[in-house]
């Protein structure tokens, strides 16, 4: 191939090898303010801003839907100080980025165990999924105080709720009842998880929806992910053969 064939495709992915939905750990805020010599929290500030490129540029390449790993469960461990700026910062950035979203047609959902967090920071989550319910453009989805094994423990909760209430028989419970109950069931599953900072784990992430999803790692910390980062992944993305069990060969012939 050309070199410059090369590199178009990496600017302007083939429009039917572009992910439907992106899953992203926004990894490194700290590490990286702390290589420029600034704190933690000057970091976490930056990742914001980030976020607001990343959405406009999966816009742009015409994806659907957009999650983004923002506070796990396993979060709370951390310095008390620092888990009290980022509650504030959520609530700032929800504050004041949700007007921007709706103009822009993107629906906002935040999943995980929201009612451990501050009640003024709930009303905000309420107020902002309301206001944006109905758009369309992308579905930006927030993972916050969210573990992958809490999901699937919810989801099986509930449908064991129902075989209690004999609504449901055991024999009847099948992954795509199970499906329905998890986050983002109603959305396509990830094509593409995406993870910053160097570090190549899941780290509890969507565990159930990322069953065939394709991995990209990059050394890049969250802050440094620009618009020709996310084009890259994006093209690694479009290079790959997604078989679901199939061999090669029977992708070609179909």
């Amino acid at each position: 191939m050309p070199l410059n064939s090369s590199i178009i495709f990496l600017t302007v992915p083939e429009e039917n090898r572009v992910p439907r939905h992106i899953a992203i750990v926004m990894d490194g805020n700290g590490r990286w303010a702390q290589r420029q010599h600034r704190p933690r929290f000057w970091g976490h500030k930056r990742g914001v801003e980030r976020v607001r490129s990343t959405v406009e540029g999966c816009i742009d390449l015409g994806v659907e839907a957009l999650t983004l790993f923002a506070f796990s469960t396993e979060n709370w461990k951390r310095p008390e100080e620092e888990v009290s700026f980022l509650m504030n910062l959520f609530i700032s950035s929800l504050s004041r980025e949700v007007k921007r979203l709706h103009k822009n047609g993107i629906r906002l959902r935040i999943i995980g165990e929201t009612t451990q967090f501050p009640e003024k920071l709930q009303q905000s989550i309420v107020d902002a999924e309301r206001l944006t319910e109905n758009n369309s453009r992308l579905a930006l989805n927030i993972a916050a105080n969210y573990g992958g094994r809490w999901d699937i423990t919810k989801a099986t909760r509930h449908l064991c709720q129902q075989v209690a209430e004999g609504r449901l028989k055991p024999e009847e419970v099948t992954e795509s009842l199970l499906q329905q109950q998890v986050s983002l069931g109603e959305l396509p599953e990830p094509d593409l998880f995406i993870r910053t900072g160097g570090e190549q784990r899941v780290s509890n992430f969507l565990l159930w929806q990322m069953a065939y999803c394709e991995f990209y790692f990059t050394d890049l910390y969250w802050p440094e992910f620009d618009r020709t980062a996310l084009e890259a992944a994006v093209a690694s993305f479009g290079r790959r053969q997604r078989r679901f069990g199939h061999t090669g060969e029977q992708l070609v012939e179909s």
